[in-house]
């Protein structure tokens, strides 16, 4: 943040304006000490004490602009008191002048200096000032009001155009410098999505090599052991480069916005009946049924039924209120199954009560060819439930 005395005048114009004004009255007080006694007209305590009331209004200049108006036209009302004019009452209808020109839009700038002119120009023939310029033609004081009005007012309208030009530069620099971010992380995106394609093509080609490697290895190891041990040490090497090249994807597809990845293993079929420990000691009663032998599952499969069920129930214990929810899993051996019910309030009026997770968990469950179905139950609460096909493998399930 900017320091130092004009930055801190910048945030307090309450406080730049009174300077000001201390200003104007400072330069009243200077103008009668240099002025001879003999020519000073009136007492000079009455003169002073005037000068004071018409600097005020230079103080409410930016903060109360209008209550700044009127009260310098209420102080017209010192030459038909007085007699002399204080110099300050000048200078303050020019710096309220040039303020509204300056600061504010056309037709309030040209109602300020009518406002303010007119009056004085009326003043002017009304009560015309005293000692030398008493003789001066009262057209020719109103001329000189009308110009010094009229400079005034110029020259804070070409401060406002250089105030606007100014700021539609910075906007425009500003909207060049966006356009130039979007363009470098447009640049950035597709290069990554280009390094992406290319590792996944030398990615595919491992995993080929590391299939026919396997499958002659399994023909040949009954009748030449050592064949099959040399094809089982290339595919040992295949899988650790391809490992490496995959690390390599991920990097390139991840973005800085993204947390640093989570080295812990990630939940699987084992992780769900812990998470349906934890909502019911959270207060939502839930219980689990699972049908069918899980067999073995791939370990994104596992992650994503895990996902759908945490998803489900985290929703249920924030928006079902008094109610009890089911985890059901199913397995026929083609397709694994997910259910989660709850006898809540449903759905709100709002949407779709699970919001932004549903894409999350349609994304998932689309990735492995499966169907995901929302909704409200007939018989009140809300249902999720999915449906993932499977293909066999050896292992265990985790």
């Amino acid at each position: 943040m900017t320091s130092g005395p004009r930055a801190w005048l910048r945030r307090h114009p309450f406080a730049a304006d009174t300077l000001l004004a201390c200003g104007l009255f400072v330069a009243e007080v200077v103008l009668a000490a240099l002025t001879p006694r003999e020519y000073r007209p009136g007492s000079l305590p009455a003169l002073l004490g005037w000068s004071v009331v018409c600097a005020v209004p230079v103080a409410w200049r930016r903060v109360a602009p209008w209550p700044a108006v009127a009260t310098a036209v209420a102080t017209l009302a010192v030459p038909l008191l007085l007699g002399p004019t204080p110099a300050t009452q000048g200078m303050t209808f020019m710096v309220l002048t040039y303020t509204a020109a300056a600061a504010g839009p056309l037709r309030t700038a040209i109602a300020a200096a009518l406002v303010l002119w007119v009056p004085l120009g009326v003043t002017s023939v009304l009560a015309p000032p005293p000692g030398e310029l008493a003789n001066v033609d009262s057209a020719y004081l109103v001329l000189d009001n009308l110009l010094v009005g009229v400079v005034s007012y110029s020259v804070g309208r070409a401060v406002h155009a250089r105030r606007a030009s100014t700021e539609a530069l910075r906007e425009r620099a500003r909207a060049a410098e966006e356009n130039q971010r979007s363009l470098a992380e447009r640049a950035v995106a597709d290069e990554r999505r280009r390094i992406a394609r290319e590792l996944h093509d030398v990615v595919a080609h491992h995993v080929s090599v590391m299939g026919v490697l396997a499958t002659g290895a399994r023909r040949v190891l009954p009748r030449d052991p050592g064949a099959a041990d040399g094809a089982l040490t290339t595919i040992e090497e295949t899988s650790r480069a391809t490992l490496r090249e995959m690390r390599r994807l991920l990097d390139v597809l991840r973005t800085d916005a993204e947390p640093a990845a989570d080295l812990a293993p990630q939940p699987g079929l084992a992780g769900i009946e812990a998470l349906v420990e934890q909502v019911r000691d959270a207060g939502l009663p839930v219980t689990l049924r699972v049908a069918g032998t899980p067999g073995t599952l791939e370990e994104g499969v596992a992650l994503t039924l895990y996902r759908i069920t945490q998803e489900a129930l985290t929703n249920a214990l924030k928006h079902a209120g008094a109610a009890t929810a089911q985890v059901r899993l199913t397995f026929d051996g083609g397709t694994v199954d997910v259910e989660i019910t709850d006898t809540g309030r449903g759905p709100g009026t709002g949407g779709d009560r699970i919001g932004h997770g549903l894409v999350g968990m349609r994304e998932r469950v689309a990735l492995y060819g499966g169907v995901l179905r929302t909704g409200a139950r007939p018989g009140g609460g809300f249902r999720v439930s999915a449906r993932i096909p499977v293909e066999p493998r050896s292992g265990a399930a985790t």
